[in-house]
């Protein structure tokens, strides 16, 4: 006789040792969740979280021509390439000072999580007209080491469609695509790599993490005590306007004075200059100068040699030639005179003070190649 009761024990028991075994196996195999240390989780909740706003990520363009894309292909760009992917956009300028101090750390993290679901893309948004040929945002890119992808956004397409306003700017999206938080300027660095640690973890629990990127300089460091720096200083007539008396004319030859009084943080031209909109040249043939009372350590210039041709240009500090422990890495001595040499279109570190300290800066030149564009200066800082 048919006992449905005697059978379904049996069936009961032979799933039982079936299953058993495989749940042991699956438990033995099961790769525990890997949590954030505390200090990390604390350093992560720093940064606004933006995930309730469910800003998505906007598309970025895969119809410019094929030398608008560096380390990439368009096709590695595209919404079904990046899906599962979290993504940090790393919107920057290759002259500016800010973006400069900010690669060491954007490059660490590509290279230590492109195999943990990480890509970073560098959106180049130009700040010059200069900026925009593919030449020498190809050389910008060989000389700073940069991996990653990298597309120029020379019509600020990309800019415009993250509604950015800054140089540089970080938005770091989930691998759903949604915005997470933001960045903008310099620091935080492992606040935000600790940030971006939790948002691996959520695409995959089983993640393994690196220890967070060593912080580079002191200025970098939480609770830094740093000393205010002149601010960056245009030279074009689009963006600043010379303490001098003489009226600029945009983009005629000017014969300028200096007065003997000169005011701190204002920039004054001596000599005969043309100022355009973007930058100024001497145009006299003669020594013409620019100068700057200001409050730095390090000093940078954005140059821009026209028409090919490499600009020499005379540099003294408080009047005299730059002494061996306050020279840029772009300063060069001869017949006791330092000077730079322009032969690229770049930022040249001309001031690297020991101390921070209220300098006059001279710069001289009688070529016309000699396009000044930016003064920045950069602060001094105290753990």
């Amino acid at each position: 006789m048919y006992n449905s009761r005697r059978f379904s024990i049996f069936a009961v028991i032979v799933a039982a040792a079936i299953i058993f075994p495989a749940a042991l196996w699956a438990q033995l195999s099961f790769k525990p969740q890997v949590l954030m240390s505390p200090e990390r989780a604390t350093l992560a909740s720093k940064m606004k979280e933006q995930a309730g706003e469910h800003i998505h990520m906007p598309p970025l363009p895969t119809n410019y021509n094929a030398d608008r894309y560096y380390n990439t292909k368009p096709s590695d760009l595209t919404k079904a390439s990046l899906k599962g992917k979290v993504v940090l956009i790393d919107i920057w300028d290759y002259t500016c000072i800010n973006c400069i101090r900010t690669l060491p750390y954007i490059k660490s993290w590509a290279k230590k999580y492109k195999n943990k679901g990480l890509v970073v893309i560098g959106i180049h948004s130009p700040e010059f007209d200069f900026e925009r040929l593919p030449e020498n945002l190809k050389a910008a890119i060989k000389k700073f080491q940069l991996e990653y992808p990298i597309i120029a956004d020379n019509e600020y397409e990309i800019w415009h469609s993250f509604a950015n306003h800054y140089w540089p700017a970080k938005y770091l999206f989930d691998a759903n695509g949604i915005l997470r938080t933001t960045h903008t300027g310099e620091g935080e660095y492992q606040e935000f790599e600790a940030f971006l640690q939790k948002i691996l973890l959520e695409r995959d629990a089983t993640t393994v993490l690196p220890d967070l990127t060593a912080l580079v300089r002191t200025s970098d460091k939480p609770g830094s005590v740093c000393y205010k720096p002149t601010p960056e200083t245009y030279i074009g007539f689009e963006r600043n306007r010379p303490a001098n008396t003489e009226e600029v004319v945009p983009n005629k030859s000017i014969l300028f004075t200096l007065p003997s009084t000169l005011e701190e943080d204002r920039l004054y031209y001596e000599g005969a200059w043309t100022i355009r909109r973007e930058f100024a040249m001497p145009t006299g043939g003669a020594m013409s100068s620019l100068v700057i009372n200001y409050q730095a350590k390090e000093v940078n210039l954005v140059i821009h040699p026209q028409d090919g041709k490499a600009a020499r240009v005379l540099v003294e500090q408080n009047g005299i030639p730059i002494g061996p422990a306050d020279r840029g890495s772009d300063i060069l001595e001869e017949n006791n005179k330092t000077y730079l040499v322009a032969t690229e279109p770049r930022m040249y570190n001309i001031i690297n003070n020991s101390t921070f300290g209220n300098m006059t800066l001279r710069l001289s030149s009688d070529s016309p190649s000699f396009a000044a564009y930016a003064f920045t200066f950069t602060t001094d800082c105290r753990e």
